[in-house]
């Protein structure tokens, strides 16, 4: 990776100071020992009493439950006080006074009000994050205020804002009032946020190295749950026999210790017909690896292309080389393999970067006039952005590929130049609708392990940690969590996670205290945090995944995110399993072979279908992807599933139709008041019908004590839905009795109804609210 300069410290901004542990502490004794003069600040409640002892004593506890709860390793860089933080929903009117600080690890508004911090009415506490703190890989943009008017904040700056703006990746929004502040702080503050959050890092400058070396001595953490993590050869052959694969696919370890390619994880899994020693001959480019394997003995594959060369000698040895793969893996008509070509038939990571930067300004709303002011454009803008029409088109082309695999028994290769964006998309899609596995917790956090992480996915770029190239952000992985999301709120029974467990996982990409997301490749890992970050006494980094889910969670909010709804799959003798061991529920009446076609068809689909065309540039797989049979078998395929009973337990397929494929209201509008509704929403229904359960289980105790255990673990997670007959419809993430400060009518009912004179002589009108 190319090094980094440091780039100079911001004027008026020193080295680390000694851990916010010490630093803590030593500003609430000074807050104890000299408070400064009493003024009163609006919305602040101790301003009438500020300097009291009361006053002194609450300092010192704000101090202390800071110090509790900072990482390990973190480091005081900067603080500010006197900053007042303003209230969202209430147009920049009310706030609340305290001190604004900035560590290594986050920055975090320290409330003089004991709400600020801890709040009772929070429904979902994270252990790590707290309310009124930002990591600094979760900070999207900086704005400032001059003169009532806002600027983006970067670089070294002349002047510095009367107020501070931050908008989170996580679509939070923040407001800091920075007028009662010394000017000297608020010189450091500002720079030192500018700094640590928007100039270019090197790798070993992240917190995860300081809060792992912190950590080191202490006993790691391991999940309980089970999940695979694919580091073993031993893990590789699970999940081959698991699916059936192991037949006609091997587990290899020719990349062992990264000799071959540092892109590739050490183990993964080929053909059987095809020589280890073609691996390492274009450093594992042009090897189809295997992804899964179907109940019928059809497989998924995936493979990167081989570099573009213009010499025709370098030319001929590729074609040679992928002529003689090709021939492993295609051997009619027992072995007949389908390629798609992502890189140049689907979506471009520009595309997806474009329409996203479209879609999140939607939501990163900084006060109830600027919400009901877009409220009138709101859906043209969202159709504008594009976003969901590209989680209709990957969705399109999972049930595309779908399709080969079940009805026309078809192996896939999946192509695309390294194989670590579109085709983890692609492949996770295509497991998640065809393995019920895939759809329990477990599993699919062992889909994300073999598809993402030892696939290669470059996180540390695509999400832009180090902060070296915007270009490189694209949020592949957030695109992939948006299309479970559909099939999630589509099919409920079918997945043992909820929506707040893929909304939670988002949030984690950002979460520097766990290695999951935070490298490009299993080679970069193991290489700054592995074998050879080991100290003299031979002890490596102290790791935490994010599957440990206890590490944010405390156990009664961990609940929350399980499916009660789940629908698990019954137990079958042995002779009902043998009986039903390759049918499907859903299987169609399609033929296992493709239809006869006119010979110029046929000869079409041959060069199309052949490996090296398709690499070396002489692509017509457009006049296939677009001809009338592939659209007939795909329309055939989608309509027949959706007009039979769902088998949760089985094949599942999304509904793509415009008005299916729907916001992620959870995760997006979850910091937007106006957007909640009280006691509404699916959390209502999901409160009904987990009530009916309760009931249904308090029976089944009575019948059969040995469900016990079962009944009492279940009631718990209905209880927590029904702590409030007012739960918000973006409930656990919503505050209760939470109620912004909006109009009577909204700022497009105003714009429809005409100005104040005409409103006046309809007075006696009866206007519906709910039409406007």
């Amino acid at each position: 990776m190319r090094a980094v300069p440091r780039p100079p410290l911001p004027w008026g901004w020193a080295e680390p100071q000694p851990p916010v542990l010490v630093a803590a502490a030593a500003a609430g004794a000074r807050a104890a020992a000299s408070p400064p003069a009493r003024r009163c600040f609006p919305g602040r409640r101790y301003a009438g009493e500020r300097g009291s002892r009361r006053w002194r004593r609450h300092q010192g506890a704000q101090a202390l439950l800071r110090v509790v709860r900072a990482p390990r390793g973190e480091q005081l860089l900067c603080e500010a006080s006197t900053v007042l933080k303003y209230v969202q929903e209430d147009s920049c009117q009310r706030g609340i006074y305290g001190k604004l600080v900035c560590t290594d690890f986050k920055i975090a508004f320290l409330g003089d009000d004991e709400s600020a911090l801890d709040n009772d009415e929070t429904q979902f506490k994270n252990k790590v994050i707290g309310e009124n703190d930002i990591t600094l890989h979760c900070v999207d943009q900086i704005y400032g205020v001059f003169d009532e008017k806002k600027k983006t904040l970067f670089g070294q700056l002349k002047k510095y804002p009367e107020k501070l703006i931050i908008h989170c990746k996580d679509l939070r929004v923040f407001h800091f009032c920075l007028r009662y502040t010394k000017e000297e702080e608020v010189k450091r503050i500002v720079s030192g946020i500018i700094h640590h959050t928007q100039a270019p890092k090197l790798l070993k400058r992240l917190f995860l190295f300081s809060y792992a070396a912190a950590a080191r001595n202490s006993t790691a953490t391991h999940p309980k749950n089970h999940t695979v993590m694919f580091e073993t050869l031993q893990d590789w052959c699970w999940e081959l026999e698991r699916t059936k694969g192991n037949m006609k696919y091997k587990a290899v370890r020719v990349n062992e210790g990264y000799q071959v390619s540092e892109r590739l994880p050490e183990y993964f899994v080929v053909p059987t017909p095809l020589p280890e020693e073609d691996v390492p001959r274009f450093q594992g480019h042009g090897i189809p690896m295997w992804c899964w394997s179907c109940h019928n003995g059809c497989a998924l594959l995936k493979m990167s292309a081989l570099p573009k060369e213009q010499d025709d000698a370098v030319l001929q040895v590729q074609k040679s080389f992928l002529d003689g793969v090709y021939k492993t893996i295609h051997r009619p008509p027992y072995e007949i393999v389908k390629t798609e070509d992502l890189s140049s038939s689907f979506l471009s990571l520009q595309d997806i970067q474009t329409a996203h930067s479209k879609f999140k300004q939607l939501f990163l709303i900084d006060n109830s006039t600027e919400f009901w002011d877009t409220d009138i454009k709101w859906f043209s803008l969202l159709e504008s952005s594009s976003w969901l029409d590209i989680i209709r088109r990957c969705l399109k082309k999972a049930i595309e590929i779908t399709e080969c695999l079940e009805a026309q028994n078809m192996n896939v290769l999946l192509l695309e130049e390294n194989a670590s964006d579109l085709c983890c998309l692609i492949s996770s899609l295509v497991q998640v609708m065809m393995d019920p596995h895939c759809r329990t917790r477990v599993g699919f956090q062992s889909l994300v392990q073999k598809e993402w992480i030892m696939g290669g996915h470059c996180f540390l770029d695509r999400c832009n940690h180090l902060r070296q190239s915007d270009k490189e952000e694209v949020p592949v992985f957030l695109l992939f969590l948006d299309c479970v999301w559909q099939l999630v709120h589509q099919h409920p029974p079918a997945f043992e996670f909820t929506e707040t467990y893929l909304t939670v996982l988002s949030d984690s990409l950002y979460i520097p205290i766990f290695s999951t997301f935070f490298f490009n490749s299993p080679h970069q890992k193991d290489t700054n945090m592995g074998r050879e970050s080991q100290d003299i006494q031979g002890k490596p980094l102290n790791l935490l995944t994010v599957w440990d889910w206890s590490v944010q969670f405390e156990p009664k909010a961990q609940t929350l995110l399980k499916n009660p709804l789940y629908v698990e799959k019954p137990k079958l003798d042995k002779g009902q399993r043998k009986g039903m061991r390759f049918k499907h529920q859903r299987q169609l009446s399609l033929p296992l072979t493709q239809s006869k076609s006119s010979p110029k068809r046929g000869f079409f689909r041959e060069e199309t279908d052949h490996l090296i065309k398709n690499l070396l540039g002489k692509r017509i797989s457009k006049l296939i992807n677009s001809s009338d049979e592939l659209q007939d078998n795909f329309r055939e395929f989608y309509d027949s599933w959706h007009s039979k009973p769902t088998d949760y337990h089985g094949l599942l397929l999304p509904h793509i139709e415009g008005p299916e494929i729907k916001v992620w209201a959870q995760r997006y509008l979850r910091w937007i008041p106006e957007a909640q509704i009280l006691g509404g929403g699916r959390v209502a229904t999901m409160s009904k019908l987990l009530e009916m359960m309760e009931e249904v289980q308090s029976l089944q105790e009575k019948i059969d004590e040995r469900h016990h255990g079962q009944v009492a673990l279940q009631a718990e997670a209905s209880s927590l839905l029904r702590a409030s007959a007012r739960l918000s419809s973006l409930f656990p993430f919503a505050l209760l009795q939470r109620h912004s400060s909006k109009p009577v009518l909204p700022t497009s009912g105003w714009k429809a109804l005409g100005d104040e004179e005409d409103l006046a002589k309809r007075e006696d009108e009866s206007v519906d609210l709910g039409d406007l």
